[in-house]
């Protein structure tokens, strides 16, 4: 159901009452249709599950398991949908109030007869062999994910987020294993070489939040503010483990503490327990009392940088938040799926500040959310942060990096409108009303309509439901060295004529220490009346602050002035407001590649902020291996190794070290250096105050190889040899045929692909495509760029939610070429109407850099400019 508007307010208004019984229907579609699952809330309530799993010693052998569903029921005069997206011959019984039953078994449905139905209270008691791919099913573990609506795949239920149920999970499996699910665990026994475990009764959730995990874990336990925690893991290493697990705990502690002073709700789950799980297909899942982590961004080396630590505490919030917003309170449809995301990515930016007080958290939400926004916010393909859905089975196209990013950043803009204790109070208003429910975007627009000094319907409209971002230009006119008229005039990217009426903070006057104005852009154009009269400064800079959120093009003159003052400004957050300023100038082909390189390498190498100089560090690869053309890498190759290696024996700490040491590394091309990074891989050379872990070495070992120096293949068998964690282990055998020197055996490491069997370990296809694509490969790798866009709709059935924008985008990151392309346009040329539009729209963001790349590489080359779109 598309977005209504009613009394100026937005959101998903369902109209159930235009939907009658015909949506349970004996010949459901495919998926999980809009139409069906609003009839099903409106006539199911009151549901509870019972499962009961058995997890076999070999994983050639089916999970077998049965499931009593318990509800109420409305409506019993059409047949009920029961989602189990496997098999027939997965069913080996049904059972309606106690009496076996015929069904149908329709795309991917059990439709149970109305005639085994009845209104009240009913029992569906089903025997089955689960799915597979929800289960993430290892020799030795296995974890569910089942977000979005993949629970189906896995086990029959109503697979939709407005149906909340209460579940009780039983599970037997191999007596040595460890396991953990949403419930405590309030029972285990053990028999014959197994163990079967069982577990409380949660609060209602919904599927996508069902979770449990078993396996060979180690389990660490804390306690915290009198509140006891467990930590499941599977990592060999203990001094890691040691340096780590009391910081992992620490921060649940703090993010909890935090949590339930904002919201004013205790923590409402029983108990919290949490998994790192080597190669997780996410950062992270919220699951209700059992919050799933990958691994390596919970458990980090000695050498991990500030980026990493302050990237835990941030993930870690982040799930912790969601157990308010999200679990607690539920989206209705995955339409408003953004609204759990934005509100925990939100209330994480307020818990991290307490766990860093040293840091500068203005500059570290500017610089986690402005620049990723607007790298999707300015393609072609880029859509709202709130867009429509049909079917729950595309649910995951609405995970971007738009509802992660820029939905944070509109947030920010309406707490300042509404006052930060104002905005508090109606989130906390709202989580009350709807707590252990639904809501929609519409509710909360009603809570705090009262409290808003603008109209937030209109708002809204432009913020969260229209895509791009603003064109914001200053104009400074000035008579005898005073300043006339300034203004700034926004436009619509687009040419929709919208205005985003937000804050700005500029930073006008001396390069090192210009004064802060506080402007409210309203209009299409606003002037600056108390920058009249003031002296001609040496910068204007609209974006400073980390406020305005748009493309701020600066004319010539005050580009050339902020180029010369950037490195001498004093405040961390002006300076990084201007590197993205210019960084915006690069990709709209305004500032030459060359220049902003140049000072960049010379400007990081006195950069005092940590944060700052990790993004500094990430444009300056995407200059060197995007933009710069073949002349001008030779020509800078020795200057900028040389640099690293300086920066890399200046470093005054191991994390701003490490920091240098992957910069050069990553950006390497001569045979010296790339010699010397042998040596320090062989541990011949030592870095002093930089101690390298074996995730550090493996990642070397993989780097050297794709520059294949003498001996690429003796380095992947040595190092091969040299893991010792066996799940690292597992995943570099799995890649290091895609960093292979030998072509027919990189070709052959991608065919399998096809095979979706060979795309289960997600986190290791996605690493193996980076070396497949690297730049240094990219001629070769463009036999491979058609196929990989071609097989994007199987890859979209059958993965998990990001995984198809994210294959897609790997598959083009290393490439700039026409001919790389000429391939892109040509894919998309060739698909019909009917082609799917989230697929469409994921290929032109992933492609969005490397048609700027051939259009920016072939003015600096000389060449005409290339026709093809280059975005927005």
């Amino acid at each position: 159901m598309r977005i209504q508007w009613r009394n100026g307010l937005s959101g998903a208004l369902f109209a159930v009452a235009g939907l009658n019984a015909s949506a349970q229907t004996a010949t459901p579609a495919a998926g999980v249709p809009l139409d069906l699952a609003t009839r099903r809330a409106a006539i199911v309530n009151d549901l509870r599950y019972e499962l009961a799993l058995s997890v076999p010693d070999r994983t050639g052998e089916p999970v077998s398991g049965t499931v009593e569903i318990r509800f109420q029921l409305t409506d019993a005069s059409a047949p009920l949908v029961v989602d189990f997206d496997v098999s027939r011959e997965h069913v080996h019984a049904v059972q309606a109030n106690g009496h076996s039953t015929d069904f149908g078994f329709i795309n991917g449905h059990l439709v149970i007869p109305a005639t085994a139905l009845s209104i009240g209270a009913n029992t569906l008691q089903i025997k089955f062999d689960a799915g597979d791919l929800p289960l993430n099913r290892h020799a030795d573990f296995l974890y569910t994910l089942f977000v979005p609506a993949h629970a189906r795949q896995a086990i029959p239920c109503f697979d939709q987020p407005d149906l909340k149920g209460r579940w009780t999970v039983r599970l037997e499996h191999p007596a040595h294993w460890q396991s953990v699910a949403n419930g405590r665990e309030i029972e285990r026994t053990q028999a014959g070489g197994r163990t079967r475990v069982r577990f409380a009764e949660t609060p209602l959730l919904p599927t996508y939040l069902v979770a449990f995990v078993a396996g060979e874990f180690k389990v660490e336990t804390g306690v915290r503010n009198g509140r006891t925690m467990r930590f499941f893991h599977r990592e060999t290493d203990t001094e890691k483990v040691a340096r780590n697990v009391g910081v992992i705990f620490d921060l649940h502690a703090t993010a909890l503490e935090v949590s339930e002073r904002y919201t004013a709700i205790p923590y409402p789950f029983d108990k919290l327990d949490f998994v790192a799980i080597p190669a997780f297909a996410f950062g992270a899942m919220e699951h209700a009392g059992a919050i799933a982590y990958r691994s390596a961004d919970l458990l980090l080396d000695q050498s991990a940088s500030q980026s990493a630590l302050l990237n835990r505490a941030h993930v870690i919030a982040h799930e912790v938040a969601h157990a308010w917003f999200g679990n607690l309170v539920t989206m209705r449809w995955f339409d408003d799926v953004w609204t759990k995301e934005v509100f925990a990515n939100f209330v994480a930016a307020k818990i991290v500040t307490p766990s860093f007080p040293a840091m500068n958290h203005d500059l570290r939400f500017f610089l986690d959310h402005y620049p990723g926004a607007y790298a999707e916010d300015r393609t072609a393909g880029a859509g709202a942060v709130r867009q429509s859905l049909a079917n729950l089975a595309d649910a995951g196209s609405l995970y971007t990096n738009i509802i992660y990013l820029k939905a944070p950043v509109a947030m920010r803009h309406l707490e300042s409108l509404l006052g930060e204790e104002n905005f508090r109070d109606g989130l906390r208003e709202y989580l009350r009303a709807h707590a252990y429910g639904n809501a929609t975007w519409a509710d909360l627009i009603r809570v705090l309509s009262p409290r808003a000094p603008v109209d937030l319907a209109a708002w809204s409209a432009v913020w969260i439901d229209a895509a791009g971002r603003p064109t914001v230009t200053t104009e400074l006119k000035a008579e005898r060295g005073r300043i006339t008229r300034l203004a700034f005039v926004q436009r619509d990217e687009r040419g929709r004529g919208l205005l985003w009426n937000q804050r700005l903070k500029v930073a006008i006057g001396s390069a090192a220490r210009p004064a802060m104005i506080d402007v409210l852009l309203t209009g299409p154009v606003t002037e600056v009346e108390a920058a009249r009269g003031r002296a001609v400064p040496a910068v204007v800079l609209a974006s400073a602050g980390g406020w305005g959120y748009g493309d701020f093009v600066l004319d010539r003159a005050s580009s050339e002035k902020l180029l010369r003052a950037l490195p001498r400004m004093d405040d961390a957050l002006t300076r990084g407001s201007a590197w993205v300023t210019l960084w915006d100038a690069v990709v709209g082909n305004r500032l030459a590649p060359v220049r902003f390189f140049d000072l960049g390498l010379a400007a990081v190498a006195v950069e005092s902020d940590g944060q700052l100089a990790d993004r500094m560090f990430a444009n300056l690869r995407q200059v060197w291996w995007r933009f710069l053309t073949p002349n001008e890498r030779t020509a800078r190759a020795q200057r900028l190794e040389a640099a690293l290696r300086r920066g890399l024996a200046a470093a005054p700490t191991a994390t701003r070290k490490a920091a240098w040491f992957r910069a050069l590394h990553e950006m390497a091309t001569s045979a010296v250096t790339t010699q010397w990074l042998r040596e320090v891989w062989a541990e011949r050379v030592r870095i002093p105050g930089l101690p390298l872990a074996e995730t550090d070495y493996t990642r070397l070992a993989l780097e050297l190889s794709v520059r294949e120096p003498t001996g690429w293949r003796d380095i992947l068998d040595t190092q091969a040899g040299r893991i010792t964690n066996a799940d690292l282990r597992a995943q570099f055998e799995f890649v290091r045929h895609a960093v292979s020197a030998d072509t027919d055996e990189r070709a052959r490491w991608f065919a399998a692909l096809a095979d979706v069997a060979n795309r289960r370990q997600e986190r290791w296809v996605l690493e193996g495509l980076v070396y497949l694509h690297h730049p240094l490969r990219a001629k070769g790798s463009l036999q491979f760029i058609r196929p990989s866009l071609d097989l994007l709709e199987e890859v979209h059935a059958s993965s998990n939610l990001g995984f198809p924008a994210k294959w897609v985008y790997v598959t083009l990151f290393g490439h700039n070429s026409r001919a790389a392309a000429d391939i892109v346009e040509s894919f998309l040329g060739s698909r019909t109407p009917e082609y799917p539009k989230h697929l469409r729209d994921a290929t032109l963001i992933a492609a969005d850099m490397l048609f700027r790349a051939v259009r920016i590489t072939a003015r600096a080359a000389g060449g005409s400019p290339s026709p093809r779109p280059a975005g927005r």
